[in-house]
């Protein structure tokens, strides 16, 4: 038998995965044979995967990836966004099998929260990786950046009200006219693949740098990943001035401020909900308030 980490088996059981939960220990037995790779205990701090290291035969470290049936394109988007990035600013791809949801990665350090980097330092890190992942994907069949927009509108709508409305009215409906304004300013001319999640622990080190995992994979514009960038530390956006952050991004990218802007009021809303639904606070409480302070300036 295998280990599974409980916060692995327990989202798996919420999903109704349980099969998947059932099936782990094979399904890695067969991978080991297939793959000729040597799998070690799973790392703790997966929550929507069974992630552990694996040695491949030539001696090389990697990562077995197992990726939760939360829904039927999870698994072959990521595979997509890392096939093509072709590990320039992503982690490398060294075999996939989107049928059963596994990938065998390269192997990386720490991220950059465990890293602890000063703030402006982690911004130019996160806002350069993002730029070298920007290429054209048009016919790589990843939802497009209106597709996303419409997902976000809905969600939000959905989990506010059953959260019994935990931030502003004003909040909700300012999220949802940008994201309206998103999806109607979706420009396939412009559009390149993008990670679509882009934080300090998604972006872990590496022989050269630093590398982003976990890629959610859109085809939408640039200014999308920066938009999620504007979402994360809260508690120093409203310090800094929120809009100090976007034109700086804008600035370091050579991209449009008002779409970072906008896709950012988007994403603090949605995740900040979404934190909150799952009790991840104090992280979930501080993207609503800033959210709420935005909205009523």
């Amino acid at each position: 038998m295998i280990e599974i980490p409980p916060v692995v088996a327990n989202k798996a059981r919420a999903l109704g995965a349980t099969d998947w939960l059932a099936g782990l220990p094979a399904l890695v037995a067969c991978l080991e044979r297939d793959w000729t790779i040597r799998v070690g205990a799973p790392f703790g701090d997966a929550t929507e995967a069974y992630v552990a290291p694996a040695t491949m035969a030539d001696g090389t470290s990697a990562v077995l990836k197992l990726i939760m049936p939360r829904d039927e394109t999870a698994a072959d988007h990521e595979i997509v966004v890392l096939r093509i990035a072709d590990g320039d600013g992503c982690v490398r791809l060294y075999r996939a099998d989107p049928e059963r949801g596994a990938m065998l990665l390269e192997r990386l350090g720490p991220s950059l929260y465990d890293l602890g980097l000063p703030f402006p330092r982690r911004l130019e890190i996160l806002a350069d990786l993002a730029s070298r992942v920007w290429r054209p994907a048009a016919h790589a069949g990843l939802p497009t950046g209106a597709d996303k927009a419409a997902w976000l509108a809905a969600s939000i709508s959905t989990m506010w009200e059953r959260l019994d409305r935990p931030c502003s009215e004003r909040a909700v409906a300012h999220a949802l006219e940008c994201a309206g304004r998103r999806g109607l300013a979706h420009d396939p001319s412009r559009a390149r693949l993008v990670h679509g999640d882009v934080h300090q622990w998604n972006a872990l080190q590496s022989p050269t740098g630093f590398a982003l995992v976990d890629p959610d994979g859109l085809f939408a514009d640039p200014e999308y990943d920066l938009g999620v960038i504007m979402r994360e530390d809260p508690v120093e956006l409203l310090a800094d001035g929120p809009r100090s952050r976007s034109a700086w991004l804008a600035a370091r990218t050579s991209t449009d401020e008002t779409a970072i802007w906008e896709w950012g009021v988007v994403e603090r809303v949605s995740t900040g909900l979404l934190a909150t639904e799952i009790g991840l606070q104090p992280i979930g409480a501080q993207m609503l308030h800033a959210a709420d302070m935005i909205a009523a300036s």
